[in-house]
């Protein structure tokens, strides 16, 4: 059975209408910070469950009830989350991380690093630079991780 994880950051208080239905059908949605409005997370949790952290833009009332960094558990697979992956203050290997979510470079990347998976799918808000606009799902099956990053081709 696989589990499906939509991953997006760095919204900016945008939400593209291929965003929504990139993420139709996933079973649980991670937000990497930069939400940008308080309604963006509403209309997540229209599709899935979401687990959603605050970025450095995310500073207004409203986004007093995310914290920094999560970790939570999916499909027996540990997952932590913050927004800028030059803040990771723990040890994914120490504390048996499975996947470390970050956004805030726009530049989306898969990477695993002694076993850890490193995953920031991009940005889906404006376009920034020539950084494609993108978002990220993460299939947990019997067999492993199945990362891939998938174009929205906005902008």
């Amino acid at each position: 059975m696989t589990f499906r994880i939509g991953i997006i950051s760095d919204t900016h208080g945008l939400l593209w209408p291929e965003a929504e239905r990139r993420l139709a059908g996933v079973d649980h949605i991670i937000h990497g910070g930069d939400i940008g409005r308080h309604d963006i997370i509403a209309a997540f949790r229209r599709i899935a469950p979401v687990t959603a952290i605050k970025g450095n833009v995310d500073t207004d009332d409203w986004a007093n009830e995310y914290s920094h960094t999560e970790l939570v558990r999916l499909a027996g697979r540990s997952i932590f989350v913050l927004h800028d992956l030059q803040a990771l203050r723990v040890d994914p290997i120490a504390l048996s991380i499975d996947v470390v979510v970050s956004g805030h470079s726009h530049v989306p990347k898969v990477e695993m690093v002694g076993g850890v998976l490193y995953l920031n799918p991009g940005s889906a808000g404006r376009r920034r630079f020539r950084l494609p606009i993108t978002l990220a799902t993460l299939d947990i099956t019997p067999d492993g991780l199945r990362p891939t990053i998938h174009d929205l081709g906005q902008g």
